[in-house]
């Protein structure tokens, strides 16, 4: 159905939850995988483990370091001659309100959050773009929120990165069509990550899958059946197009 066979795809924040689930359906479907990492080597090499295949290849950034993703980039693209896919996955999540924040806490959070879910993926974009025109296409992937459609009271930095995401990836996906490349976002709702399973587990945990009318949240793997589709040959004509994965919770 995919045709991924031989695609050299970069997934960032690929060393754990969605992103390594991502990375495994891909390379279940024939990719090369290049596993983006930031701090964490050890978990970066566990998703090489689990994935299937072979010649993969593992890379660090800073997504707010503009010369790292530059450099992840360039890693990826002497290794394999080509990049086919970039599916931008890495993202935090940091809290700070008004109400409860004062001004320095309040600017360091949206510096950080901005600086990585927003501009890393835009520089990541750039530099995967530049690629792609010189090999006639490719296929961009951003993986956003429901955040950015339903607001985030307490984190309100996120909801604004990821809103500028799906806005950023509208723009390119109309500027880059004429380069045969083209843009696809996924915006999920609660995914069961490792990242997430405090809070599932935890008093709100209820209130959260009662969100959804099937009663629980998203699974990584529901995520990147998204994703896949969206970087497949088939779904050209949907570039521009965003996609929901929050099982109902948010309608709009």
């Amino acid at each position: 159905m995919y045709g991924f066979n031989d695609k050299i795809v970069l997934v960032t924040g690929a060393s754990r939850g969605i992103g390594r689930e991502i990375a495994r359906q891909f390379a279940e479907h024939g990719a090369h995988i290049i596993i983006h990492y930031h701090s964490n080597r050890e978990a970066a090499e566990e998703t090489f483990r689990l994935i299937d295949g072979d010649d993969h290849l593992i890379v660090q950034a800073d997504m707010k370091d503009a010369a790292g993703v530059e450099m992840m980039v360039k890693t990826a693209v002497s290794h394999y001659n080509r990049l086919d896919i970039l599916i931008n996955n890495a993202g935090i999540y940091e809290e700070a309100s008004i109400a409860d924040s004062d001004y320095a806490a309040w600017q360091a959070a949206w510096q950080n959050v901005i600086d990585t879910n927003l501009t890393g993926a835009a520089n990541a974009m750039f530099c995967a773009a530049k690629q792609m025109m010189t090999q006639g296409g490719g296929r961009i992937v951003n993986i956003s929120s429901r955040g950015a459609f339903r607001g985030e009271p307490t984190a309100p930095a996120y909801g604004a990165s990821k809103a500028g995401m799906n806005a950023m990836g509208q723009s390119l996906a109309k500027h880059l069509a004429p380069h045969n490349i083209f843009v696809g976002t996924v915006a999920p709702g609660f995914v069961e990550t490792d990242m997430a399973a405090p809070t599932l587990a935890g008093p709100m945990g209820d209130s959260i899958r009662n969100q959804s009318p099937l009663g629980r949240v998203a699974k990584p793997a529901e995520v990147a059946h998204a994703t896949l589709f969206l970087a497949s040959e088939g779904a050209a004509f949907m570039t521009g197009t965003i996609i929901d994965v929050n099982g109902a919770s948010y309608l709009r």
